[in-house]
């Protein structure tokens, strides 16, 4: 009789005890953009793996101050799982004998539940594959690194200068650290160094697949907050957690490939900037829903402060080649691999989003692009900021909402992103970010930045 090969079950319960783990996280990202989870005892992983855990349909009507908003079915009745993806198990460099795997919450026939964010992911992958159609994705993580006070107040790690050798010596162990932890769990980093605020970090990792980018979002930013800790240093991913200071963006690199060639359908040797006409048609479907995606990929109310004209973060809805102050950037390739290199990144992203949420609702909105054959119109080669409010009426250039708020009432009328989020995920998330809304707004900016701090 041939001998049973192990299933993924069964290899991740035996690297978890090969690893010495005796506690697993599971963790999924709420509609507020906090990650969460709950944790099993390695003796229950195996069932725990096959069953889940137990959650209160309630946590996703909860929002990033633990308030509860009406949402109608998530109140104290009803339970979903937790269940884990097997490929996402991660031993936790910061954590002694502890790990990690993401999840997707299914309701208990098994089935996805409708509020789930990683399900919503996986459908828009596949909408895409309809299309023939793969993406690669990747985030830039900008933080701010700080030291808590005896009064209870964050102060800058340091206060030198964008790209400074100084500021690369004063962060280096901790950086080092983080850098290692991250390639720990296979999450290879690719570019380090400081940016413009004081205290502020940017590392870039590797580009993936969608569901997997996202699930490294996830592993990342966990890393980059555990690790600082561990060194008695906070790190905010929040995007505006010195209001005096630059923003903290996540902006989101993406690229298109042919699923059966493999060929980058995002380049074109004759096109202008090298860029196809269905990279055009994709960037195009962004700029067309922007003001409703903004809602998940600029998800906070502290987000609002950062997107401002001439602070580099983008305000307007305009794209460029190179064009740092555009919604969406045409990124310059490299000449070792002209075609595999070409990719555009959303600039109107911050790391307070649920990356489920932004990453799937950005395929849905460049999708509408491509199907539809958009165009982008002429890009802009200056900041648009610069332009008068005729000239950018005359490009059909918009300025973005102002406010959380806003930018919700515009998701809620944008038909595609929710016909694609659907009724329950729409409904529940939307209710959350009104009641962080109405909550923040009612407060100073201390309150703001105290609570977008340390929750991001």
């Amino acid at each position: 009789m041939a001998k049973k090969k192990p299933s993924d079950i069964d290899r991740v319960v035996q690297k978890a005890a090969d690893a010495g783990v005796r506690l697993i996280r599971f963790l999924y990202t709420d509609n507020g953009g906090i990650t969460r989870g709950k944790v099993t005892n390695v003796t229950r992983l195996y069932d725990r793996i096959c069953d889940g855990i137990g959650l209160t349909v309630a946590m996703q009507a909860m929002n990033m101050l633990d308030q509860l908003a009406p949402v109608e079915g998530m109140g104290p009745v009803g339970e979903i799982r937790l269940t884990p993806d097997p490929a996402t198990f991660r031993v936790l460099p910061y954590a002694d004998k502890a790990a990690a795997m993401t999840v997707d919450m299914l309701k208990l026939d098994g089935t996805p539940w409708e509020a789930c964010p990683r399900s919503f992911l996986k459908r828009q992958i596949k909408a895409a594959a309809d299309l023939g159609i793969a993406l690669q994705m990747a985030v830039e993580f900008e933080w701010t690194m700080a030291t808590k006070q005896p009064d209870g107040n964050y102060v800058p790690l340091d206060e030198t200068l964008c790209f400074s050798t100084t500021s690369m010596t004063i962060a280096h162990q901790v950086i080092l650290d983080i850098v290692e932890a991250l390639e720990a769990q296979h999450i290879p980093v690719e570019l380090y160094y400081p940016e413009l605020g004081h205290g502020q970090q940017e590392m870039t990792i590797h580009h993936t697949d969608p569901l997997a980018a996202a699930d490294h979002h996830v592993f990342t930013r966990e890393t980059i907050r555990n690790v600082a800790y561990k060194h008695g240093l906070y790190a905010s991913l929040a995007p505006k957690p010195f209001l005096d200071q630059a923003g903290n963006g996540g902006h989101i690199h993406f690229s298109l490939w042919d699923t059966k060639s493999g060929r980058n359908l995002m380049y074109d040797a004759s096109g202008a900037y090298n860029m196809s006409a269905t990279g055009m048609s994709f960037i195009a479907g962004i700029l067309e829903h922007l003001p409703g995606l903004l809602a998940l990929t600029c998800a906070s109310y502290n987000s609002y402060h950062r997107l401002q004209p001439h602070f580099w973060s983008s305000a307007y809805t305009a794209w460029g080649p190179d064009n740092r102050e555009g919604a969406v950037r045409v990124a310059s390739r490299y000449k070792s691999d002209e075609e595999g290199t070409a990719n555009a990144e959303l600039k109107a992203a911050d790391l307070s989003m649920n990356p489920y949420l932004a990453y799937g609702a950005l395929i849905v909105a460049g999708l509408d692009g491509v199907r539809r054959k958009l165009n982008p119109g002429e890009p802009t080669l200056v900041d648009p900021g610069n332009y008068s409010d005729a000239e950018r009426k005359k490009l059909g250039i918009k300025r973005y909402p102002t406010s959380l708020k806003e930018t919700v009432d515009a998701l809620e009328q944008d038909k595609v992103l929710t016909g694609a989020l659907g009724p329950l995920l729409t409904a529940s998330y939307t209710a959350v970010k009104r009641l962080e809304y109405q909550t923040f707004s009612q407060q100073d900016d201390t309150y703001e930045t105290k609570h977008h701090f340390w929750k991001f």
